[in-house]
């Protein structure tokens, strides 16, 4: 079925035709939330990561709806303080994506396929998502909402990811602003990407529900961010790792309130790359 951008936006906004099954990654020894299709077999898999002192149970819109796409959606609730490895949680995000592959989900029939494998992340989470993704073979695709550089540095590290990425920058955003972050990442990118600025997006836009840290960072939870978003990684992911085509119009133009700014696709060795801005 053919979609213009409208449609695909709208449709994908909304929830998908999965029922949902939320449970807890403590069970198999990391602390976190895990969100699948009520069963399935090959499933793709996200492993995300949250932003800088957020707690995970503020991404499980996010989660829920990708599981209702199909998508498998781990996050970890570790490195959560103040003072986090950026580091380690990249490796937490690719020892939740071994969980996903070597455990049976569900009542044991849900399993997820080693070769349809992402990471994601919000904020510093996104940084941390950038260097799973540098280090980790099995990622397919990358996804990052107002990225945070991070340090290691997340910039230096997307010079290693050649998988697709693509980076949601927030317009408000003084905590991570474009230019020094998601704007750095995507230009330092090895493989195709994409970056675009929603342009009334907060740095906190992306997240659900209060929580003190609103106090302190800048921004807060907005409905406008997180449909986009949501609408926009669900579309992606299930291109890049399902090879549904139906929502291509969406993700090859502008859409109102996501403007893409810049993409390209490597067709030759990177340093003679063809590249865009708008």
């Amino acid at each position: 079925m053919t979609r213009t951008a409208k449609q695909a936006l709208d449709e994908l906004s909304r929830p998908g035709p999965h029922e949902v099954l939320r449970g807890d990654l403590a069970l198999v020894g990391m602390p976190g939330l895990v969100f699948t299709p009520r069963s399935g077999r090959g499933l793709p898999a996200v492993a995300f990561g949250h932003g800088w002192l957020q707690p995970v149970l503020r991404y499980r819109g996010l989660l829920r709806h990708l599981a209702s796409w199909g998508i498998v959606a781990v996050a970890p609730a570790t490195q959560t303080g103040p003072l986090p490895s950026h580091r380690l949680f990249a490796a937490d995000l690719s020892t939740a994506l071994d969980i996903c592959t070597g455990v049976r989900l569900g009542d044991g029939d849900i399993t997820v396929s080693g070769d349809r494998l992402a990471v994601a992340g919000h904020s510093t989470g996104g940084g941390s998502a950038v260097l799973a993704a540098s280090q980790d073979d099995r990622v397919r695709a990358v996804v990052t909402l107002a990225v945070a550089e991070t340090h290691p540095s997340a910039v230096r590290a997307a010079t290693q990811c050649d998988m697709p990425g693509l980076h949601l920058a927030a317009g408000q955003d003084r905590v991570a602003p474009s230019v020094g972050h998601a704007e750095a990442v995507a230009t330092a990118w090895a493989g195709p990407v994409q970056l675009r600025s929603l342009a009334k997006a907060s740095h906190l836009g992306f997240t659900e529900s209060w929580h003190w840290s609103d106090l302190l960072l800048d921004g807060k939870p907005e409905r406008a961010t997180q449909r986009l978003g949501r609408a926009l990684m669900t579309g992606f992911l299930l291109r890049v790792l399902t090879r549904n085509r139906g929502y291509d119009a969406l993700l090859e133009s502008d859409a109102r309130g996501a403007a893409l700014t810049y993409q390209r696709t490597p067709r030759t060795p990177r340093g003679a790359t063809s590249a865009s801005r708008r």
